[in-house]
């Protein structure tokens, strides 16, 4: 699973990218969402690559990603209590579990009134710059699973 964040702003945007960030939910800056792995979403992102970053998000981010930042419409919080009385999955646990091999994807998971975008806050001690990508020592880019860092500095 890849979770997307978008680090820049929408100014001097061409309107084939930001059609695309649009198609990912991406609609505001520090917004992350979590995709699966396939050919699509890897077009995608090669296209917006100099405005997201993004990487392999592990199970535990994950969890914490839900715990923390899981909102349902409305703007409550996703707890422990709703997904057993509102949804198929008994805990934070089960679902993470579910979103991470796959079975359940987060798109789907707009039927339990669950929203498949995470309002991050912007990161502690500041970005490394968000000009340059990964490997000329910024943050845009593919970050692999550097990306868990990235989102705990943003928890």
């Amino acid at each position: 699973m890849y979770a997307i964040i978008r680090l820049r702003g929408s100014a001097d945007l061409k309107p084939a990218i930001k059609y695309t960030l649009e198609l990912l939910r991406l609609h505001r800056v520090n917004h992350c969402v979590v995709v699966e792995e396939n050919a699509y979403y890897k077009g995608m992102l090669q296209k917006v690559k100099d405005y997201v970053a993004w990487g392999e998000i592990s199970e535990e981010s994950l969890a914490a990603l839900l715990e923390k930042r899981g909102r349902l419409e409305g703007g409550d919080k996703l707890s422990e209590e709703y997904l057993r009385d509102k949804t198929d999955f008994e805990s934070l646990k089960a679902l993470t579990q579910a979103l991470y091999s796959g079975e359940q994807k987060m798109r789907d998971l707009m039927k339990y009134k669950i929203k498949p975008v995470f309002r991050l806050h912007p990161p502690r001690k500041g970005h490394k710059g968000i000009k340059r990508s990964v490997k000329r020592g910024g943050e845009l880019g593919y970050h692999s699973d550097g990306i868990n860092a990235l989102l705990h500095k943003m928890r």
